[in-house]
């Protein structure tokens, strides 16, 4: 936890501290304990109140713009939390809890490239977060007595330690300046961050070319995906739909997710399959379907071998037609039931319902007299996407192309090709999504292969600096013990004509105390709903 606010240490008792002069002031001192460790820095003293002091009339209107802002969140935050609260005590589910490893787990890796991002987004969040407090109380003509790093049991932090004598004589507006520097600064840098990622696309330009698919950085050796795709290859479409960004193959292969309730039952015994709700289908000849051998019985079970899917009818009205689930003969059960190959499947015309943009479209039901639409049969809680990529970068397609202009007609090219193709992906996405890297930026030029990375790590970097710094702010907007909420609310009090000195004390303690619990209680819940999703 963040210790941002300056001066706690005074009200739990402390000796003012001495300002250290001559040599002292580049030292720094250490101290250890069995719970807590710090290191206290003295070599910015000077350089910090300088710089705040020497243009404190424009820092004082910045700070001031923080202290409504502020205030305003610690409300708004502070509301939040107490209403998610209520909802995980009365509906089982709060908000925050649900989403929050909806949204870390997408980009959290265990890989040392990402681990290294989220240290250094830290670290950089905690100093400008401390440089604000820093630079606002040399504005107010208060230096600050060092800048101490710490380690309190398994938590990191810093402190800008103040004078807290200096600070109860400023003026109390001039005391918020000085408290909300920090969450204000953060949300700035959650703006820049917001900013250079926008213009992202506008710096790379030169070397990198985006909105023509999403090139592959990595692919999980566990996941189903390795088979078809290799690192560098270009994903352009899903189920016939072109990709431009990363939040489109989420979203895409969210939306393809079959639900395992929607799925029926129709075959006994130990296997059973799930019937996909997704109108999916293909014009399939008739001859296909006569050559086909139907089911293959094996040991009194009904199943298709390995490298054959099950395909059943599909009707215009939107439902597919299986038999029914009473007993009776094998044959019956599996006649209209045909194993196809897949890769052999998708060169054939769409039909169905069930594909991006053809909801409304009635045509996309019929075939012609000699065809029928199939649709793959599935078990429950899969599904069936069609993944059309590229190979720009492949040795033979450079041979046999001689350049990369080529590579943008692949995406209706359903055959084999050193340059790309299609291929069915049938299995559970909501593991899959997470499990390719992807960026939205390709260089122009193979010979650029060596630095693809490049844009994919200043995504991530601006990423994770956005969401730490988010969080830093948010965190200390709380009213949470020896966090900037508490003393940002106590000040704030004091402008309260209403209550008295006492009553003031009494509101600060219940506040303190009740959303310290609350944070707590979110915080475990938030450990064990990512321990869920990763388990």
């Amino acid at each position: 936890m963040i210790g941002g606010g300056g001066g706690r240490s005074r009200r739990r008792g402390r000796a003012s501290a001495t300002l250290p002069s001559g040599p002292s002031v580049n030292r720094t001192e250490s101290s250890v304990s069995c719970w807590y460790c710090d290191c206290k820095i003295y070599v910015f003293n000077d350089m910090i109140f300088n710089l705040g002091w020497k243009h404190a009339r424009y820092t004082r209107a910045w700070f001031s713009l923080g202290v409504y802002f502020s205030l305003v969140a610690l409300v708004g935050i502070s509301l939040l939390l107490l209403w998610d609260s209520i909802g995980a005590l009365y509906f089982r589910r709060g908000s925050i809890s649900a989403w929050l490893p909806n949204i870390l787990a997408p980009s959290f890796s265990g890989s040392i490239m990402d681990t290294s991002i989220i240290i250094a987004s830290t670290i950089l969040s905690i100093a400008f977060h401390e440089f604000g407090h820093a630079i606002a109380a040399a504005s107010e003509g208060v230096q600050m007595e060092y800048v101490a790093i710490f380690m309190a049991v398994l938590f990191p932090g810093a402190l800008v330690a103040l004078n807290y004598d200096l600070l109860e004589n400023l003026p109390l507006f001039s005391m918020l300046r000085i408290y909300c520097a920090g969450i204000w600064h953060n949300v700035i840098f959650c703006a820049a961050c917001v900013l250079m990622a926008l213009l992202l696309p506008l710096v790379l330009c030169p070397l990198y070319v985006s909105g023509d698919g999403l090139i592959v950085m990595g692919v999980s050796q566990s996941s189903s995906l390795s088979r078809s795709l290799s690192v560098h290859d270009v994903i352009l479409s899903v189920d016939g739909l072109n990709i431009r960004r990363t939040d489109d193959w989420m979203k895409m292969l969210a939306q393809g997710t079959v639900e395992k309730t929607s799925s029926h039952e129709f075959l006994g015994g130990s296997q059973s399959y799930g019937a996909t709700n997704s109108g999916k289908g293909y014009c399939v000849p008739n001859s296909w379907m006569d050559a086909s051998k139907n089911l293959w019985q094996i040991n009194d079970k009904l199943s298709c071998p390995d490298e054959l899917i099950v395909f059943g009818k599909f009707s215009c009205n939107g439902s597919a037609y299986f038999p029914g689930t009473d007993k009776v003969s094998d044959k019956k059960q599996t006649e209209d039931l045909y194993c196809l190959i897949a890769k052999d499947v998708v060169k054939l015309k769409k039909c169905g319902n069930g594909w991006r943009g053809t909801e409304d479209d009635d045509s996309n039901c019929t075939c012609l007299e000699e065809e029928c639409c199939l649709v793959p049969v599935l078990t429950p809680g899969f599904s069936w996407i069609e993944i059309s990529y590229a190979r720009p970068y492949s040795l033979e397609c450079l041979q046999k192309e001689g350049n990369l202009s080529s590579s943008h007609a692949t995406n209706d090219n359903f055959g084999p090709s050193p340059c790309g193709g299609t291929f069915v992906y049938v299995g559970d996405l909501s593991s899959t999504a997470s499990s390719v890297k992807l960026s939205p930026y390709r260089p122009r030029w193979a010979f650029f292969l060596l630095i693809a990375d490049v844009p994919y790590i200043l995504e991530n970097c601006l990423s994770c600096l956005l969401h730490v710094s988010a969080a830093l702010a948010a965190v200390n907007c709380l009213p949470v013990y020896f966090l900037d909420g508490d003393v940002i609310l106590e000040t704030a009090l004091r402008y309260v004509a209403w209550f008295n000195r006492r009553q003031q004390r009494v509101i600060i303690k219940v506040c303190r105390f009740l959303w310290t619990v609350l944070s707590i209680i979110m915080f475990s819940r938030f450990l064990y709903s990512m321990t869920v999703y990763y388990g």
